[in-house]
């Protein structure tokens, strides 16, 4: 990790650049996969997945099976433990608005109808993330989406792996459809003779799914942009060395893209941190992985803390780990970050799968305007009025003013008419 210490303010922005990819043959090469699944339909998806996946006879939907899939009593225990917290978490996350009279016999309110159709992409394949479904579904559950279509890459021989499917079933999902990439998100945007067209598609994946997301984002609601995952740490003094190290790995070893921050203002700290890293990463399966992606990291030196998290907040990362006494008083001062880690003995893993918030975060710095996934993410917001004779006769000269005001005088005669009719029967 790049050691830079007490950088001045004027040098920030170029310290928080995330590692760039340069994106033109990749927009090239997923526009021509989006334009071809377009026009071509599901014969395009089995001719991609025998390309890119290696499978001989694809199957484009597979039914979620109701029989109880292979996999231990223990990795089953462990999913139905997340699915309650997460659960529990989204469920108090409803809505309930309540009418407001904004003047006499006016009334406004507002409610959360549920997005109908919605898509969500799941990483599977070598990796299978089954946790992605469990933070994707749930909210969509609670939130009353009708149709989730749920997209996974088949393993090698065609199948879904029985973890995504022993969520699937916990989730009441019926059908599968084990299709990758970006073409997946092209079938889900457009639409194929197997696929239903979704209105919004959700979750994370490679560039080439990131890339896909972004072109039909003009058609289909997305998410929100998505990058490689990232974590920031600020520490002080008291931080344990190889938690924070751990820490660190366990966002490095997602990719050689990713990116670490650690915030501090102890130099010894970093010394420290430094040390354990080169024994835990020896320790790694993923080690080379980690390794590229450390070497795009930081370690960021401050003389104070309030320094720092002024740092962090113009980072905006996807995950923030305040790993300092009285984490708490720190967590006040966040203004920019996808998830908050307080405490020596909160790790990001368990964010990433079972504590009950959700870990689909803006990356990139997208944490500066967009949330990570709620049941807000699978709902749209509908204003409604209401106006009584009197309250027309309480508010119609302000509209009255105001659209004569602006040169729109059918506005202002859609109000004037009513008034005259309320005067006469009156």
């Amino acid at each position: 990790m790049q050691l830079i210490d007490n950088p001045d303010q004027a040098s920030w922005d170029a310290l928080i650049e995330r590692p760039m990819q340069s994106n033109h043959s990749l927009e090239k090469t997923v526009a021509a996969i989006l334009q071809q699944v377009r026009t071509e339909g599901d014969r395009c998806l089995v001719e991609l997945t025998k390309k890119f996946d290696g499978i001989t006879d694809p199957s484009l939907c597979i039914p979620v099976p109701s029989a109880d899939p292979e996999i231990s009593s223990d990795l089953k225990r462990a999913i139905e433990i997340a699915y309650n917290n997460i659960y529990q978490f989204h469920l108090r996350q409803q809505e309930r608005s309540e009418p407001v009279e904004t003047m006499p016999g006016v009334k406004c309110w507002r409610k959360s109808t549920a997005i109908e159709k919605v898509g969500l992409y799941v990483p599977g394949g070598s990796a299978p993330l089954f946790s992605s479904l469990l933070m994707l579904a749930i909210p969509a559950r609670i939130a009353g989406c009708r149709e989730i279509v749920v997209c996974t890459p088949p393993q090698r021989d065609g199948s879904i792996h029985p973890a995504i499917i022993y969520a699937a079933q916990l989730l009441q999902i019926e059908k599968l459809y084990p299709v990758g990439g970006a073409q997946a998100i092209a079938a889900m945007a457009y639409g194929t003779e197997t696929f239903p067209k979704v209105y919004k598609i959700l979750g994370p994946g490679n560039q080439y799914v990131t890339m896909a997301k972004q072109l039909i984002s003009q058609q289909v609601a997305i998410d929100f942009p998505a990058g490689p995952s990232e974590v920031a740490v600020l520490a002080d003094a008291t931080a344990n060395p190889d938690f924070i190290a751990a820490d660190l790995l366990s966002q490095a070893e997602h990719g050689p893209d990713s990116q670490v921050i650690l915030a501090t203002n102890s130099p010894a700290l970093v010394e420290q941190v430094q040390s354990v890293l080169g024994r835990q990463l020896n320790e790694l399966p993923r080690r080379q992985i980690a390794e590229q992606a450390l070497e795009q990291s930081k370690s960021v030196v401050f003389e104070d803390l309030e320094t720092a998290m002024q740092f962090l907040n113009r980072y905006a990362p996807e995950h923030l780990i305040l790993n300092l006494e009285h984490a708490e008083k720190w967590a006040e001062k966040v203004t920019n970050a996808g998830s908050v880690f307080l405490g020596a003995y909160t790790p990001e893993s368990v964010g990433d799968y079972a504590s009950g918030t959700n870990h689909t975060l803006p990356t990139n710095g997208n944490a500066r305007m967009y949330a990570g996934v709620s049941v807000d993410t699978f709902v749209k917001k509908i204003t409604f009025q209401q106006i009584t004779p009197q309250g027309l006769e309480s508010i119609g000269d302000t509209v009255e003013t105001m659209a004569a005001a602006e040169g729109l005088e059918a506005h202002r005669r859609a109000v004037s008419i009513r008034r005259n009719k309320i005067r006469l029967q009156t």
